[in-house]
């Protein structure tokens, strides 16, 4: 991945300020994820310059991306030293499971009672991804994929900010039990969850859909974190 740009040759200025701005965004979603998949481990301490070269990028979109995900509770900046993953202890992650029960939970029965036919049909491939990489143990791609259902699927809701609080409160939750999980051979079960809940939501079924999320909610504050079945 190279920010350089071609010498000789100079854009527009808002065409490089989007390829910048997408370029850290990129970057911020790919260290997002290996956080969540517990790539970079809570409690260890990474420098803009080691991650920028595994990334092939310049150190200044790491540093953005470590700011951004500052903000988002999911590092800490050390003066001098560089960036610690912050650690999820179980008060935390009770607590971001209960925010995101009672926003997610009854958004979902919402979406029961409006989503298309169309709109249920557009979620389908991506849970068929999730069942693909369960089934294979591409984790980093398990955690993409589920994280563009669900926001996608909340969005039918029509409520912007709302997606954009889930994507903050999804990306707190470590899912630190996930590969544990894909070698029990039970990650395969939670990602076809997300086929039932499609079908409960293109029947109309608002109490069904519900319970179903709630369930699957359990996953992060259970097994995924390493924890007993909530």
């Amino acid at each position: 991945m190279s920010i350089d740009a071609p010498r000789g040759r100079s854009g527009p200025a808002l065409g490089s300020l989007t390829e910048h701005t997408s370029l850290r965004s990129r970057v911020t979603e790919i260290l997002r994820e290996a956080m969540i998949a517990g790539e970079l481990e809570p409690g260890t301490v990474y420098s803009a310059p080691a991650l920028a070269e595994r990334l092939g990028v310049s150190a200044t979109p790491v540093r953005e991306a470590m700011m951004e995900l500052t903000q988002e509770g999911l590092v800490e900046t050390l003066r001098h030293r560089g960036y610690r993953v912050a650690e999820l202890g179980d008060v935390a992650l009770d607590e971001i499971i209960e925010l995101r029960a009672l926003i997610e939970v009854p958004t979902v029965g919402r979406v029961a009672g409006i989503a298309t036919v169309e709109q249920i049909t557009a979620l389908r491939p991506l849970a068929d991804r999730l069942t693909e990489t369960a089934e294979t143990g591409e984790l980093r791609e398990f955690i993409a994929n589920d994280m563009a259902f669900h926001l996608q699927l909340l969005a039918i809701a029509g409520n912007g900010r709302l997606v954009e609080e889930v994507r903050r409160l999804r990306g707190m939750s470590r899912l630190s039990a996930l590969r544990g999980l894909y070698e029990e051979g039970r990650l395969v079960e939670t990602a076809q969850e997300h086929h039932a809940l499609l079908d409960r939501l293109e029947a109309g079924d608002a109490a069904g859909s519900e319970a179903l999320m709630r369930h699957h909610l359990g996953h992060v504050r259970g097994v995924w974190a390493g924890r007993a079945e909530a």
